[in-house]
């Protein structure tokens, strides 16, 4: 799988550690970008990347992860879910289908960041008569 990861200049250091865990597990990491303090430059580069089917998923992150998954979601067809634990990680994916995950540097460990990193790229969307539902009233909303 390739990924894309993008991530303000604070959280530098974190995409750095992320990017080789995931080429450690066997996937392609791709840099998107660390060096716009706009972080919400960065984010919407990366999902416009996974949207463009350039990269599978994306990863993207800031001092708390809010303002780059806010920023990323504004991308039509970007759907990027904030985790902070694994069961969240796990869930972004095979209930909601989530092709991008935000994560906070100030506020996860590389340790957590790694599991939970590896729990959404591990994990595959499977559609399901209680999630279908719910992700096509997701993508009305979106094309509303």
């Amino acid at each position: 799988m390739i990924v894309g990861f993008g991530s303000d200049p604070n959280a530098g250091e974190l995409k750095n550690t992320l990017m080789a865990y995931a080429e450690a597990l066997g996937h392609e990491a791709r840099d998107l970008g660390s060096d716009d303090p706009l972080y919400p430059r960065t984010a919407v580069d990366v999902a416009k990347a996974v949207v463009a089917g350039e990269v599978d998923r994306g990863v993207v992150l800031c001092g708390t992860g809010i303002g780059v998954s806010i920023a990323a979601n504004k991308v039509r067809g970007a759907h990027c879910a904030l985790v902070t634990d694994t069961y969240q990680a796990q869930r972004a994916q095979l209930s909601n289908n989530a092709n991008l995950i935000a994560m906070g540097s100030q506020v996860t460990g590389p340790e957590l960041a790694k599991l939970l990193l590896a729990e959404y790229l591990g994990t595959a969307y499977v559609e399901n008569d209680r999630s279908a539902p719910k992700l096509a009233e997701l993508e009305r909303l979106e094309n509303a």
